[in-house]
């Protein structure tokens, strides 16, 4: 059975039927972090590598249009918010592992406050591309805006598949970020 006692800095921990005071689940928050960050960074690239590369020619009336995802303003919204991501999580994931290192200081609300302004960045950007998409593979006929998916369907799959994966990372930014409140929840108490 654990009970708590007051060690000498004046905190109370939990302590053990051994006596000796045991240690926060830090380990695996921490563990958790690095895979999720980890994911962020893999997903956010190969969406960024997928979204590049998209881009197909078709002809109208004899003259060849490549389309490609510099054309449309929310795609390059989309890797441009997906390379702000990749490099500031990969500089997170340092901080966080010279941070646990350390453990003189607890930056718990700057790793917060990061994960959740990626959060927003990224669900923003994937809104935008979205939207976008929407339009092109359905078209708004009361705006007599016409699907084009339908004439650049590999552009369309592909400019999908990177949409989706930007998704994912946002799915991996949305969990640190309730991850960091709840750590933060944690030490107020």
């Amino acid at each position: 059975m654990e009970s708590l006692a007051v060690v000498a800095n004046g905190k109370s921990s939990a302590v053990g039927k051994s006596g000796e005071a045991s240690t926060p689940p830090r380990r695996g928050f921490f563990i958790a972090q690095v895979v999720l960050r980890l994911l962020t960074i893999a997903f956010m690239a190969a969406a960024i590598a997928v979204m590049v590369n998209a881009k197909q020619t078709i002809e109208i009336f004899t003259l060849p249009i490549t389309v490609r995802y510099s054309n449309l303003s929310a795609l390059k919204f989309l890797v441009g918010a997906n390379a702000v991501i990749c490099g500031f999580s990969l500089l997170s994931l340092i901080f966080i592992s010279i941070s646990h290192k350390g453990r003189k200081s607890d930056h718990s609300f700057l790793v917060y406050l990061h994960d959740l302004v990626m959060m927003v960045l990224s669900m923003s950007a994937c809104a935008a591309a979205i939207a976008v998409g929407y339009v092109g593979q359905y078209g708004q006929e009361k705006a007599s805006w016409y699907s084009v998916c339908e004439h650049v369907k590999m552009f369309c799959n592909n400019a999908l598949a990177s949409i989706v994966l930007s998704i994912f990372g946002f799915l991996c930014l949305f969990i640190l970020t309730i991850m960091a409140a709840l750590n933060l929840k944690s030490l107020a108490i």
